[in-house]
């Protein structure tokens, strides 16, 4: 295919950045990387160490003493703490809140953002995060942010953990999406924001192969 490209694609939670980005690694045959999949992989483990989300100390120990490893199966990044594949147990939206909170601290953020690197530095991916652009990889040849309205992103989450059968209730879910949004814009370190030069896509009435489509026309592959 010639030269590997590095896509990025941000957005807030309940955009759809998972889903589209899945789609467009798999059509371009490039890896995905979730890179929101690292830090609950550390907020995991703060909460089932009980550690106090305010407590830097205590983060930056957990930090110290955490081994994140990341692993291409199938063309997917799979993230592993400590040798444990814990893809099975961060999909919670209390480990989803939790790595909103974690997000905020410098030590969190500078654990994983050579990881992060490292796992782009060869081209050929599809990063999706909140951070991508505009901090992690400034320099990627495409960059996207996938937004929607508010409430629009509060439904499709709610769908996402009832078609899960996890039970939720939508007030509790648009308590949390509020709360994440807040945390994500507002934190001093990497706030949630356009990265520069990157094209905004409303996907309110979009469906997701409509996205997909609208990023791949962007998109040249040499």
């Amino acid at each position: 295919m010639g030269n590997k490209l590095i896509i990025t694609i941000d957005g807030p939670a309940g955009a759809g950045k998972s889903t589209v980005s899945k789609i467009l690694a798999k059509n371009l045959d490039y890896i995905y990387l979730d890179t929101g999949a690292l830090y609950r992989a550390l907020a995991y483990k703060a909460l089932k160490e009980k550690i106090s989300l305010e407590d830097v100390s205590a983060l930056a120990n957990l930090c110290s003493n955490t081994t994140v490893v990341l692993k291409t199966i199938d063309g997917r990044m799979k993230v592993y703490v400590d040798g444990e594949d814990v893809e099975g147990r961060i999909r919670t939206e209390e480990v989803s809140m939790t790595a909103s909170k974690i997000s905020m601290y410098a030590v969190v953020r500078e654990k994983l953002l050579n990881l992060q690197r490292e796992a782009g530095a060869r081209g050929g991916i599809v990063a999706e995060g909140r951070d991508m652009g505009s901090v992690v990889f400034p320099h990627a040849d495409y960059k996207f942010y996938l937004d929607a309205q508010l409430e629009e992103r509060i439904r499709r989450r709610y769908k996402e953990l009832c078609d899960k059968g996890a039970p939720v209730e939508y007030q509790s879910v648009q308590k949390d999406m509020l709360a994440r949004d807040k945390q994500d814009k507002q934190r001093e370190i990497a706030p949630l924001k356009v990265p520069e030069g990157a094209v905004i896509i409303d996907s309110d009435n979009l469906t997701i192969e409509g996205v997909v489509k609208e990023i791949t026309s962007c998109i040249s592959v040499k």
